[in-house]
């Protein structure tokens, strides 16, 4: 590796934010070749709601555009990176589907770019970086030789934005009831006596009783009522 590159992904991997992490990673772009570098943080998925993280230094105008004009809905390269962590190259063919979004690319000197994505399985994050320039297109060989310091890039990205999201409260334990446990406790919802449950399981009102005492251990209640309810908030009802 040159010490170069060595030295601005060590500076990189040593930032403790977004913020401090932009321009070491714009400094990095500039060196490879680049005019302009991008990272946005997405969740492709549903269920995350999540506010999108897009930090670059584009032309003010295209940003303007790109939002105006919802570019983000039918952008080939956003629909490539939230399936895929493969590197896609600004060409023309990608953008066939979308004539007017490649026109305003090369309009605005966004001629020549590509974007590498990483997926974090585990929170649902899609972080992306984009580069480009004005001239001069991305070879195979470049590609090559920047994809593995591009990627883990993104990672440290991703890395970087799940630290800032806040803690989710952690999910209450319920605990565990035994098959015979939750036969009374239905029934006990019921408003069947211990007496009745007994005949009904043909056990002994002592086991049942039995049964109904470790209920309220394990659900943290004062009586029988309150351990049905706790029950019932708790999803065995």
């Amino acid at each position: 590796m040159e010490t170069w590159k060595e030295s601005q992904l060590k500076l990189l991997s040593y930032a403790k934010g977004i913020d401090a992490a932009y321009p070491i990673l714009q400094r990095f772009a500039e060196n490879l070749g680049f005019d302009y570098c991008a990272i946005s943080v997405t969740s492709p998925r549903r269920e995350v709601l999540l506010d999108t993280l897009r930090i670059n230094n584009y032309p003010k105008e295209w940003n303007l555009q790109y939002d105006k004009q919802n570019f983000k809905c039918i952008d080939p390269i956003v629909a490539h990176c939230n399936h895929s962590t493969l590197p896609i190259v600004w060409e023309q063919s990608a953008f066939s589907g979308t004539p007017e979004l490649w026109q305003a690319l090369q309009q605005h000197g966004l001629q020549h770019g590509w974007s590498q994505a990483f997926h974090h399985e585990e929170s649902g994050l899609c972080s992306v970086i984009s580069l480009a320039r004005h001239s001069c297109p991305i070879s195979a060989l470049e590609l090559y030789e920047h994809f593995g310091y591009i990627f883990y890039a993104a990672s440290h990205v991703s890395e970087l934005f799940m630290r800032s999201m806040p803690k989710c409260p952690a999910r209450p334990c319920h605990p565990r009831l035994s098959p015979r446990e939750l036969e009374v406790l239905q029934l006990s919802a019921v408003g069947k006596t211990a007496y009745e449950i007994a005949k009904i399981l043909n056990l002994s009102e002592r086991t049942v009783n039995y049964h109904v005492k470790n209920l309220m251990d394990k659900l943290d209640a004062c009586n029988k009522i309150s351990a049905v309810l706790k029950a019932a908030k708790a999803g065995f009802l």
